[in-house]
C-alpha cells in the first residue's frame, strides 16, 4: 500500500480551517497535538481480564447461551486447563458467547477485528480483547499471543477473519500450523452449529433457532505438536473445521418462521442461474428473484430454495454461492476478471474513536489487484494499492451499521479503510471470490503448493 496523502484529525479538531490536512503538516504547523493524532496502539501487551468483569462476561454470554439452548460437546477436552489455543469457526455474534460458556471459569483473551473496539476500547481491553487488523501480517499479534501464554490463559482466534458469508467453511491461512508449532500449547477447535441460521451474515435478524449446538474437539496435546509438521497440523485444522449451516439445519429439523428470512440473500446469490445475468437478483419476505427474467424462488422453512416455476436449480444455497465462484474462477483463468471503475466513497478508521470521512474516488479490482484512489474535499489526492499476492481474501460487509451501504474494507498495519461502491450495479461478494480466486491463481502461476482450504 501506499499514500499520496496521509488523512488525519485535523479537521475535527480545527474545525474553523474547514480543511484537512496531512499529518506532517498538522504536526508542523502545531494546528493539532502528537497525542490527538495516534494510531491505534497495538503494542500495548494484552491485558487479562479484570476479576471484577468475569462474572459479568460470563452472565453476558450466559443469558443468550441458554436462550438458544446451546448443546456443547466436549471430545478429548474434559478436564483440560490453560493455557491452550482454542480456533473458533465464525458465523454470528453469538460465537463469542458460546465460547465463553465453553471455556468457563477459565480466563481468556479474544482476537478482535479493530471495528468492533469503536468507542470501546477501554472495555475491551479489560475484558481481554486483542486488536488485530484484518488480512494482515503482523508480528506484534505473535508477541500478543505468546503472552497470553505465559500468563497461562487461553487464546481464542477466528482464523476464518470474518463471518461466513453462506454458513460454511471460509479459506483458512496456512499460517495456523507454525502458529501452533510456536505457541507449544495444546490446540482445541471450537465448531458452532446453527449459528449463521440463526442470524446469517445478509440478515442479522435473531430467528430463534432453538437448540444450537457446538464440539469442543481436542486436536493435540503440546507433545503431539512437538513430532507434528507444520502441514500436518494444518491438514488437521482444515478437517475439522469442516461444516456447512445448510446441511445441518436440514439433518436437525430446524425449521425457521421468520418472515422476512429471504431478505438480503441476494447480497450472497448476487448471479440469477436461469439467465446468467449478475447484480440483478433481488428479495422480499420469503422470496428470491431476478429482476432481469423475473424467475422467482421461494425460500423455505427448512432453509432449502424452491423455483416457483421450472427448475429448481440449486436447492442448496452453498451451492448456488459456489456456482458464482466457479465463474468467478473462470474470470480468471481466462485474464478477464475485472470490476471496471466503481465510484465509491473512503472512509478511514485509524484507531477506535471513529471513522474518518477521507473523500469520493473510484476502486478497481482486476487481475492486478485493488486499486483506490481519489480526492478528499481539499481535493488533495488519496491511493492505496492491494497486489494479488499481499491479500488471500478479503473482509466485505452487507450494509454497513444500517446506513452506508455495502463495502470492502482494506487493511494495513496502521489504517482501515470501508470502500462503499455507489451508484453503480456490482456485488462486493463476487470481490470477495475474485481476491481468493486470484490468490490460488497466482500461486499456481508461480509454482507454489495450493491445498484445499489453505490459503
Amino acid at each position: 500500500m501506499r499514500y499520496t496523502h496521509e488523512i488525519c484529525f485535523a479537521y475535527d479538531i480545527c474545525a474553523e480551517r474547514k480543511r484537512y490536512v496531512s499529518f506532517g503538516h498538522a504536526i508542523k504547523e502545531g494546528l493539532v497535538d502528537q497525542s490527538k493524532l495516534e494510531r491505534f496502539d497495538m503494542q500495548k501487551k494484552p491485558y487479562r481480564t479484570a476479576w471484577y468483569l468475569r462474572p459479568l462476561t460470563w452472565l453476558l454470554s450466559a443469558s443468550d447461551v441458554k436462550k438458544h439452548g446451546a448443546i456443547i460437546r466436549k471430545i478429548g477436552t474434559e478436564g483440560l486447563k490453560p493455557p491452550y489455543l482454542l480456533l473458533c469457526n465464525h458465523n454470528a455474534f453469538l460465537d463469542f458467547k458460546a465460547a465463553t460458556k465453553a471455556i468457563y471459569p477459565h480466563r481468556a483473551n479474544y482476537v478482535v477485528a479493530i471495528d468492533g473496539f469503536i468507542g470501546r476500547e477501554g472495555l475491551l481491553r479489560r475484558v481481554g480483547c486483542i486488536c488485530k487488523r484484518k488480512f494482515t501480517n503482523d508480528i506484534t499479534l505473535i508477541r500478543h499471543l505468546r503472552t497470553v501464554v505465559k500468563n497461562g490463559d487461553v487464546n481464542v482466534i477466528y482464523p476464518e477473519a470474518r463471518y461466513s458469508l453462506c454458513g460454511t467453511t471460509a479459506v483458512l491461512p496456512a499460517s495456523l500450523g507454525k502458529l501452533c508449532k510456536l505457541l507449544k500449547v495444546p490446540v482445541v477447535t471450537l465448531i458452532c452449529h446453527g449459528h449463521h441460521i440463526n442470524s446469517p451474515f445478509w440478515n442479522l435478524h435473531d430467528r430463534h433457532v432453538k437448540p444450537t449446538e457446538a464440539e469442543m474437539t481436542l486436536l493435540f496435546t503440546a507433545e503431539q505438536l512437538q513430532s507434528a509438521t507444520p502441514d500436518e497440523i494444518n491438514e488437521k485444522i482444515v478437517s475439522g473445521f469442516q461444516y456447512d449451516e445448510y446441511a445441518w439445519q436440514k439433518e436437525k429439523g430446524v425449521r425457521v418462521t421468520y418472515e422476512k428470512r429471504a431478505e438480503g440473500l441476494h447480497k450472497v446469490l448476487y448471479q440469477c442461474p436461469a439467465c446468467k445475468t449478475e447484480f440483478r437478483m433481488a428479495s422480499e419476505g420469503t422470496h428470491l428473484f431476478c429482476k432481469a427474467c423475473g424467475k422467482r424462488w421461494f425460500y423455505q422453512e427448512d432453509g432449502t430454495l424452491s423455483a416457483e416455476t421450472g427448475e429448481t436449480e440449486f436447492s442448496h444455497i452453498p451451492d448456488w454461492y459456489e456456482w458464482e465462484r466457479a465463474n468467478v474462477r473462470s474470470e480468471v483463468e481466462a485474464g478477464t476478471y475485472n470490476s471496471g471503475d466503481l465510484p465509491v466513497t473512503v472512509r478511514s478508521l485509524p484507531n477506535a474513536k471513529r471513522f474518518i470521512l477521507l473523500g469520493e474516488g473510484t476502486m478497481r479490482h482486476d487481475m492486478s489487484g485493488f486499486h483506490v484512489k481519489g480526492r478528499d474535499p481539499d481535493g488533495d489526492p488519496f491511493q492505496m494499492e492491494k497486489s494479488v499476492p499481499s491479500l488471500y481474501s478479503c473482509h466485505i460487509e452487507y450494509e454497513y451499521l444500517g446506513k452506508f451501504g455495502d463495502c470492502v474494507d482494506l487493511n494495513t498495519l496502521e489504517d482501515t479503510w470501508y470502500i462503499y461502491p455507489h451508484d453503480c450495479e456490482f456485488a462486493v461478494t463476487k470481490m470477495a471470490l475474485a481476491t481468493e480466486e486470484l490468490y490460488f491463481a497466482d500461486r499456481k502461476k508461480q509454482g507454489l503448493p495450493v491445498k484445499p482450504g489453505l490459503a
